[in-house]
């Protein structure tokens, strides 16, 4: 066998040095050569399995996937944690071709028809206690085939559901996780019983699950006859897989977010807001937790927030557009407004900001609704309006307190607005929010709030505009070549070097989850309150005429510097008309 691992292992183009050296961590360490081969780095996984599956006369899948009809019986033939522990998973059914050894004996002749067989996908042949366990299992004569780890991984959560078992990091633990810990010691378990410890299992499982999709909200949702889980990535909801029993636990499973969130578990008919913080991967995560009736049972949305560095560099802004920045944060006072709609990235920007101001020289308050993440050395203030404590008042207890930099969450209404206003005045740099669908159109809200437009010209410095667009996924992404009534249908029929442009791979891969995406990218839009401008905006002037002289003053609609992410290969003309088409309107 070690003869057949190392000339597929020389076929997928290793080094005999590193072939010996996994063969020695594989005897010294008690495990598997395959193992040792694939977690040393030096080989292609999915090359390398494809040479062994030649070499030994085994079936290669590439990606296993069960004919639906033959699901129900697969699970029952191979449990779920039959199939997690040791990395198998049911094919399908085959007759005739028997594997019983590491390698192959064919049953051949006059009864091979008659021989009905399990096919049983591993990646790893040397597995010997894994194929006596199937052979004590399997009511069945097995047939073998290979498929990369990941790929097996996949299908089996696919098959069996993200909360029948943990996956990979169950595996990678050996039959458990110490983060499983630190999800358990934020809450008080809900008892002891078995049920429950699985239900907190499934919990960590769903959650963790979530994180390693860098999924941004988890949307728990009682149906008529199943219990469905969503997750938020890149902006759009994906549904996962989950056991087809856990309806049945549906009750458990929104007790135990409920527990760990420190909500009431008796209050059923209200909505209830909570928050979690946990550990998982050596990671602080803050968690948001929305509990809301429905008829169906409560509905709960878990928004997942990350304790990650802020940097300029994480914006993806345009050389030009980061001096914009940079001036702005270097001013003294004044008052800068991001706008957008809600998920636009908005607080990510302004906690950017924040960072990059934030020193032991400057005292730097917030008041915020809610406080979506703690940044370390700022002040940081929760609104509360059932007693009292909004936006203005807030506001005016922060300015009594020495602050160098405010930070409003959004200004809703004019009396927080004119606040804001006397505060850059007398010396305050402010950031807030606007809800609007353009950077210009932030002057023409201010006033209509009823803000008198001399002071919005001179208390505030810019308006910066941002819509989210998903970034092309780097291993699948492919060269478009778009016609003029495609270009045209999408609102750019004039677009220079055209062939640079990418379009998003049909079906994806393994890397971006089948959707051709992977990851989001901020576009941006940024009006700089000139002296131009502010005489424009002193005099009334309409929204057209400032928008006139916005692009006189080196203002880039959003929908241009759009273009040119789409010209560098990070997002596509799709995407960008999009989050845009509101300014073909």
């Amino acid at each position: 066998m070690l003869s057949i691992l190392q000339s597929s292992a020389q076929a997928a183009g290793v080094m005999d040095s590193d072939i010996q050296a996994a063969l020695n961590t594989a005897a010294g360490g008690g495990i598997s050569p395959v193992l040792a081969l694939i977690e040393s780095g030096a080989v292609d996984e999915r090359l390398f399995s494809r040479h062994l599956a030649d070499s030994l006369g085994w079936p290669w899948l590439e990606t296993p996937r069960p004919e639906p009809a033959d699901a129900a019986e697969l699970k029952r033939l191979i449990p779920a944690r039959f199939a997690v522990r040791h990395q198998v998973f049911p094919v399908g059914f085959g007759h005739g071709r028997v594997t019983t050894t590491s390698h192959q004996q064919v049953v051949e002749g006059a009864d091979a028809h008659k021989k009905r067989t399990l096919k049983l996908a591993c990646h790893d042949p040397c597995d010997l206690l894994a194929r006596q366990a199937v052979a004590r299992q399997s009511e069945l004569p097995v047939e073998w085939c290979l498929t990369p780890r990941t790929e097996l991984l996949s299908a089996v959560q696919q098959l069996y559901g993200v909360g029948a078992e943990t996956f990979d990091a169950l595996i990678a633990a050996g039959g458990g996780s110490s983060d499983d810990q630190h999800l358990r010691d934020e809450a008080n378990v809900i008892d002891d019983e078995d049920e429950d410890a699985s239900v907190v299992k499934f919990v960590n499982q769903i959650i963790r699950e979530a994180l390693a999709q860098k999924a941004t909200d988890i949307h728990v949702e009682p149906q008529p006859d199943s219990l469905r889980i969503r997750y938020r990535i890149d902006g759009f909801l994906h549904e996962i897989p989950v056991p087809e029993n856990i309806k049945s636990l549906q009750a458990s499973v929104i007790a135990r977010i409920k527990v760990m969130s420190k909500l009431d578990i008796a209050e059923k008919r209200l909505p209830q807001d909570g928050r979690i913080n946990l550990k998982a991967d050596g990671q602080s995560i803050d968690v948001r937790v929305a509990c809301i009736p429905s008829v169906e049972g409560e509905s709960i949305s878990l928004r997942l927030l990350g304790q990650e560095r802020f940097t300029l560099d994480r914006l993806g802004l345009s050389e030009e557009h980061r001096a914009k920045i940079e001036l702005l944060l270097a001013k003294p006072n004044g008052i800068v407004l991001v706008t957008g709609p809600t998920g636009s990235g908005k607080s990510t920007t302004l906690y950017t900001f924040l960072s990059q101001l934030n020193s032991v020289h400057r005292r730097i308050v917030t008041i915020e609704d809610p406080v979506e993440n703690k940044l370390p050395g700022i002040v940081q203030i929760p609104v509360k309006n059932e007693i009292g404590l909004t936006f203005a008042s807030g506001l005016r207890s922060i300015l009594r307190g020495d602050p160098n930099v405010v930070m409003v969450g959004e200004i809703r209404d004019l009396e927080t607005a004119e606040i804001a206003v006397r505060a850059s005045l007398t010396g305050h740099l402010v950031f807030s929010t606007l809800h609007t669908n353009d950077a210009v159109a932030g002057i023409t809200r201010l006033i209509e709030m009823g803000v008198k437009p001399f002071l919005v010209g001179t208390a505030v410095r810019a308006f910066i505009a941002q819509r989210l667009v998903r970034c092309l996924c780097a291993s699948c992404k492919e060269p478009a070549n778009y016609s003029r009534d495609e270009l045209t249908k999408l609102g750019f029929p004039e677009v220079k070097k055209a062939n640079k442009l990418f379009r998003a791979a049909k079906g994806g891969c393994q890397q971006c989850r089948g959707t051709g995406y992977s990851g989001r990218v901020a576009l941006y839009e940024i009006a700089l309150m000139t002296p131009a401008m502010q005489a424009l905006v002193s005099q009334k002037a309409s929204e057209s005429d400032l928008q006139t002289q916005a692009r006189k003053d080196g203002f880039v609609p959003m929908r241009d510097y759009g273009l040119q992410k789409a010209l560098d290969g990070i997002t596509t003309l799709e995407e960008v008309a999009r989050v845009t088409s509101e300014e073909l309107e």
